[in-house]
């Protein structure tokens, strides 16, 4: 027993002595530090009569510091009244200090604790802040902006100068003056000398016609002579058919003797691409001999990827380089445009017309294109050089000044307008632009900082946009700025991070919660009406609960709870099918998980952690099933609950706060609204 006692003496000695040892050091700390600038070291503040000086100069410092203080506050409240507000609920705006009227805590001055709404944060900093964040800012601004679309493909024949030399008549190829492919060919060479009896038959028949015709001119019968002249003249449109050139049926007139053979000449110029027969073959009509290319002009095959197409459009002028002659810029104009995607690898092939005069474009090599489209307001393309033209649908090389044909086809020239490019440069056709590192980007939806202007300090406040495409350096803005504000480029992030550590909702996290809601509410939107109906009867149970907590009522809670748990049971889930039954087999677990604890809880302060779970599954019912037409439901936020911030909903826009109780049952805000107010 005596050594029991022994022992606990000695230990209460001991935890005397540790305590007393932690305050002198404390002391200690407090005296050093109490002693020493701030920002200076220990090794500063040595206090022997060698530093008078400097001590003296120290004292100087302080008091310029002191009255440069004094008289920024005398200019700053001949400028502007101090305002107050309160860290947890910046829309409380007081011109005297005191205590927020919703939850109780001290204002603050405004400038140190930011302002705005939950909706649009705003971040006040100081001009040395300012500087050490290294806040850059922009103006917003209409412009026009170029989007550089690259591709890449190969050269290939053009598909129009490709011609076919073909037998028009049965025979024997007794003589091909071209015997491999590749060789050049000029408009009217001989290309083959074949034999064909036919061919001997019709120059024989022409040869007589003509006899006859001659016969027949001193003939009183006129009827027989113009006879005899049809003859000769369907004959000769035989021999064009068949493929005779007027000079080659003229000699065969001349030469007054038919003959057994046929000479075929190339129908244009180009080079062979193809040789599908020999010498001695006999062939067919229609059989394929050879096959002729124009390489005058060629296409260039593109890939483009689908997210690119809104910038092209068909007589754009394309730039392209081959691997054959680094350094050397070719040119073209996109004919067409694939109405169809090629699904393995998301691209839409594009033809583009490239004239090929010195030949140096051959087929089958590879290329690297690149369109700058420079663009208007709603995503349309602008083309200085195709301002106010007129284009033919089929030859975009043939641009005239004015309606008319087209030279190659005849087709009706259509204006470029009509092809999707803006005529004319006019300011309201400008779009309205940011740099690409303004925004921070969450999804569809964007998030930037706009600088709020007239203020005595740095203040920035939060904005969501919606952003049209990316183009070059800039993002075509659809809506959420004006022309003239100033967004910041450069430190977003840290006036995002900066708005958390206060305590605040970034914009960031509100864009995100914003589009997931939107999101989850098109996901089902064929729910049925009964349906929607029975959960709301499972809602109006949850405020009843909301309601209880809200006024300190743990029994009343315990029986909304019970309620609730009957709804739940009550609701038909087989009125809805698919994915929209199993996300509701899955959320009803999760609603009556915590309707037991919040039953048999012993003390609010259990039923409230439990409520809060249950708030979080009732907000993702809401948000995936909607509420009936006619109902509204808002949902609200308090940034003080369980020191973190809490969510729930209410059927009443009156902010009645489950959480806090009696104390403070208004600390908290509306921040979404579902249904029509």
């Amino acid at each position: 027993m005596m050594n029991r006692s022994w022992q606990m003496t000695t230990k209460r000695k001991k935890g005397i002595v540790l305590i007393g040892a932690v305050l002198v050091v404390a002391f200690l700390v407090g005296y050093f530090l109490g002693t020493s600038e701030p920002g200076r070291t220990g090794e500063d503040t040595v206090t022997t009569a060698d530093t008078g000086a400097e001590q003296e100069h120290v004292q100087e410092k302080d008091t310029a510091h002191a009255h440069e203080k004094e008289a920024a506050d005398d200019a700053g409240e001949g400028e502007k009244e101090q305002i107050w507000t309160c860290p947890m609920h910046p829309q409380i705006r007081l011109s005297d200090p005191g205590d927020c009227p919703i939850c109780g805590m001290e204002l603050v001055p405004a400038s140190e604790g930011g302002g705005g709404s939950s909706e649009a944060p705003v971040l006040r900093m100081s001009p040395a802040g300012r500087e050490l964040a290294e806040i850059e800012t922009s103006a917003v601004q209409r412009r026009y902006v170029t989007k550089d679309i690259r591709m890449a493909g190969k050269v290939q024949y053009d598909e129009q100068r490709v011609s076919t030399i073909s037998a028009w008549v049965p025979g024997r190829l007794d003589k091909l003056y071209v015997d491999f492919t590749g060789a050049t060919v000029n408009k009217g060479d001989h290309m083959v000398y074949m034999y064909s009896p036919e061919v001997r038959t019709a120059e024989k028949e022409l040869l007589q016609a003509i006899d006859t015709v001659q016969d027949l001119k001193d003939s009183s019968s006129e009827t027989m002579l113009e006879t005899a002249r049809a003859t000769v003249k369907a004959v000769r449109e035989k021999l064009r058919l068949w493929g005779l050139s007027n000079k080659q049926i003229r000699e065969i007139e001349k030469r007054d003797k038919p003959s057994d053979h046929i000479t075929i000449n190339a129908p244009r110029n180009g080079i062979v691409i193809e040789k599908n027969a020999n010498e001695g073959d006999y062939v067919k009509t229609g059989t394929d001999i050879y096959k002729v290319a124009d390489l005058s002009r060629v296409w260039i095959m593109l890939d483009a990827y689908e997210s690119d197409l809104q910038w092209l459009k068909y007589g754009q002028p394309v730039e392209f380089e081959v691997e054959a002659y680094p350094g050397r810029t070719f040119k073209g104009r996109i004919s067409f445009i694939e109405p169809f995607l090629t699904e393995k690898t998301r691209t839409v092939k594009v033809r583009v017309n490239a004239e090929n005069p010195d030949r140096l474009l051959k087929p089958g090599m590879f290329v690297h294109a690149e369109v700058k489209a420079k663009t208007a307001a709603g995503g349309l393309v602008m083309e200085p050089a195709l301002e106010d033209k007129w284009i033919c649908p089929m030859h975009p090389g043939v641009l005239k000044d004015h309606a008319g044909a087209c030279d190659i086809c005849g087709m009706d020239l259509v204006t470029t307008e009509s092809q999707g490019y803006v005529s004319t440069e006019r300011e309201s056709e400008k779009p309205l632009v940011i740099p690409e590192t303004a925004p921070l980007l969450t999804g569809k939806r964007a998030v930037v900082y706009v600088a709020v202007p007239d203020t005595k300090n740095p203040t920035y406040e939060g904005r969501v946009v919606e952003l049209g495409p990316h183009a070059g350096d800039f993002y075509l803005v659809e809506s959420g700025l004006k022309e003239g504000e100033r967004v910041v480029t450069h430190g977003s992030f840290k006036i995002d991070s900066a708005l958390q550590i206060k305590a605040k909702r970034s914009m960031m996290s509100i864009s995100k919660e914003k589009e997931t809601a939107a999101q989850e509410q098109k996901k089902f939107q064929k729910i049925p009406a009964d349906f929607q109906k029975q959960l709301f009867e499972v809602l109006e149970s949850y405020f009843a609960l909301q309601r209880a907590l809200t006024d300190d009522k743990k029994d009343q809670a315990s029986k909304a709870a019970q309620e609730m748990r009957k709804k739940l049971e009550a609701v038909d889930m087989t009125l809805v099918e698919g994915e929209a039954h199993h996300t509701w087999m899955e959320l009803s677990r999760k609603l009556k998980k915590p309707l037991t604890p919040i039953q048999n809880a012993e003390k609010l302060a259990a039923q409230r952690e439990q409520f809060r779970i249950l708030s979080e599954s009732v907000l993702k019912v809401v948000r995936r099933f909607g509420v009936p037409e006619g109902e509204t439901v808002y949902r609200f936020w308090c940034p003080m609950a369980f020191d973190e911030g809490a969510v729930w909903l209410g059927a009443e826009k009156k902010v009645r706060n489950p959480y806090m109780g009696a104390k403070m049952p208004q600390c908290g805000s509306v921040e979404e609204t579902f249904g029509k107010e």
